[in-house]
């Protein structure tokens, strides 16, 4: 039992050191952090191309993470693996590009030998390396340096803490370029709209009702039985009410026929205008989904009448409509 207690510390303890050497480079990079990374962003904002990365083994891996971030949030960037470059794929690059080239070393012989057609082409370079003097670095346009980087591994071989500064950092230049780019959340939506993230960010409620297709009305001058007649049919377990008009006055869920049944047997006589809720809780058409499932959740409701602009209730929703489509 303490030999077992003993070995689960030294684990604890060898996770806390790594993470605190990678976070010390992290620390340690932001201290000396110049104009150059500033310079490289206004380059790519003013590119009218595309950031096309690049990069080989742990850096490649490191490349194809930062190539998605940068594309989700509104810089377009493609990744291209050195070793297809050199067959045909450098095809992909044109001269409105700029060349990201990921190497620790800055001397990856795969993305050094796809160097002179990148310059050919016409394309930026940009080198993301660990060394300021290597042959990556004195053949682009920009560097951008982590410089020589402790490694988290006690052998000094894997690459940990340096894999860990350049997608940090390719993280900041992402969120650096989003914030410069104005992009919003209704940006982000349309290049997410697959999963439970799109759902929240793109479903509006108009898309619900156009599948459920139930909006329960009674007339305010109809009997209670009526109202019962029509919320059962419904399913909803309520029903907007409305004047002459067709405008929205007010709704009666099953929790206020509860409650009239309380009054003794006559409640069946009673006029529907002294149970419904004057002031009901209202959507548009045009609103998110997600808004609808807040509304609902806060004020512990399970229906909410959606109206129009003139204020007639076009269609209800209920909270299990919203639950099924994975919110």
């Amino acid at each position: 039992m303490v030999k077992g207690l003993l070995t689960t510390n030294k684990h604890i303890t060898t996770i806390k050191e790594v993470m605190a050497e990678e976070a010390q480079a992290i620390l340690k990079f932001i201290e000396n952090l110049n104009q150059e990374i500033a310079q490289i962003i206004e380059m790519i904002l003013e590119c009218n191309g595309r950031v096309i990365v690049t990069g080989v083994g742990k850096s490649g891996i490191i490349g194809r993470k930062i190539t998605a971030t940068l594309a989700s949030t509104g810089t377009p960037s493609l990744f291209l693996h050195p070793a297809e470059g050199l067959h045909g794929d450098l095809g992909m690059v044109t001269n409105s590009d700029i060349v990201l080239a990921l190497s620790n070393s800055g001397e990856s012989e795969e993305v050094i030998s796809i160097i002179p057609s990148i310059k050919r082409i016409g394309a930026k370079l940009i080198a993301f390396v660990g060394n300021a003097n290597s042959t990556l670095a004195n053949k682009a346009d920009h560097i951008l340096c982590i410089g020589k980087v402790k490694e988290a591994c006690p052998l000094g071989l894997t690459p940990t803490s340096s894999t860990t500064l350049m997608l940090t950092l390719g993280d900041a230049i992402a969120i650096a370029l989003l914030k410069a780019r104005n992009f919003t959340s209704e940006n982000f939506a349309v290049f997410h709209p697959g999963g439970s993230l799109g759902r929240r960010l793109l479903l509006t409620v108009s898309t619900i009702i156009d599948i459920t297709k139930k909006n329960p009305t009674s007339i305010k001058t109809n009997t209670v039985k009526d109202v019962i007649f029509n919320m059962t049919e419904s399913g909803l377990g309520a029903t907007s009410i409305i004047d002459h008009t067709g405008k929205l006055v007010g709704i009666i869920t099953d929790g206020d026929i509860r409650r009239a049944l309380t009054k003794g047997n006559k409640f069946i006589e009673l006029s529907i205008e002294d149970l419904y809720n004057e002031n009901p809780t209202t959507i548009k058409p045009t609103s998110l989904a997600v808004e609808a499932l807040n509304i609902m959740e806060d004020l512990k409701i399970n229906v909410l009448p959606v109206v129009n602009d003139q204020n007639e209730p076009i269609a209800m929703i209920h909270l299990h409509d919203i639950t099924k489509l994975g919110f």
